[in-house]
């Protein structure tokens, strides 16, 4: 399926106001990834001062709200993904000029549904049809890009988000998916392929990276890239020390796109280094 990537000049003048109310000058890292961004003490605004451009919010389905939070025991009715991302955002665009970053660079919002996957990515689909200016469009084979995309992991209901002809949401594929990875799947629909590190690799950081290891990880970079797709890991160590550092190292060289960290200052200093 043919991928039309458009840059949408109506948000410039829609958005069109000075951008003199826009936030800091933060360098914009387009590797830099916000694991359970939602954990940090200013949800999505710590990470953005921080100049990561993908951030991460676990979703829960109550009473037709969508609740952000780790664990149902984290649940408060008024974290929802509106009020912690998706209006934040919308302001952020708006006194921007039509942009994340007063640099244009991909911004990418990857919310995660922990359970009830249809229910709940229907409820997320009216709710993301309330920001049709923020947000990145599929239609009918087109990739209409917006300032944010949003990308739905966790519970993620695959033939229901393929049978949309217009959609304001995209699939998180699984790297170890020969469906999802590569020529066998459509980056109109799964633009992004991540995984658990810990089950494709044995190396933690220690020592050398296996040839072998380093070799598999730039095939799946390589694979990935050649179909338009972008590639995350979860799960590489994220505890500061050397074995991090040599792991968030072996990343960036292989191309990987984005770096999942808990730790903003830290991975915003390996990247500016």
């Amino acid at each position: 399926m043919r991928v039309l990537t458009v840059v949408l000049s109506v948000v410039a003048l829609v958005f069109g106001v000075s951008s003199a109310a826009s936030a800091t000058q933060v360098r914009p890292l387009p590797q830099a990834h916000a694991h359970n961004d939602y954990e940090h003490e200013r949800p999505l605004l710590d990470a953005l001062d921080h100049g990561f451009t993908s951030v991460e919010a676990d979703i829960y389905l109550v009473d037709g709200q969508l609740l952000v939070g780790h664990d149902p025991a984290d649940l408060r009715p008024e974290r929802t993904l509106q009020s912690l991302y998706l209006e934040p955002l919308r302001k952020r665009v708006l006194a921007n000029g039509g942009k994340v970053y007063r640099k244009p660079v991909a911004f990418q919002l990857l919310i995660d549904i922990k359970t009830n996957g249809v229910a709940a990515y229907t409820e997320l689909d009216k709710v993301l049809r309330r920001y049709p200016l923020l947000m990145t469009h599929y239609i009918n084979g087109f990739v209409l890009r917006g300032p944010v995309t949003a990308v739905i992991s966790g519970d993620r209901p695959r033939d229901l988000m393929a049978s949309q002809r217009h959609r304001l949401a995209f699939y998180d594929g699984r790297i170890a998916d020969p469906n999802d990875l590569g020529p066998g799947s459509s980056a109109a629909l799964t633009p992004l392929v991540s995984d658990n590190w810990t089950k494709l690799f044995t190396w933690t950081g220690a020592g050398e990276f296996p040839a072998a290891e380093r070799a598999k990880l730039r095939d799946i970079v390589a694979t990935a890239h050649k179909a338009g797709q972008r590639v995350r890991f979860w799960a590489t160590p994220d505890v500061a020390g050397p074995e991090r550092t040599a792991i968030w190292r072996e990343l960036l060289k292989a191309g990987v796109d984005h770096i999942n960290t808990d730790d903003l200052a830290g991975l915003q200093a390996f990247l500016t280094r």
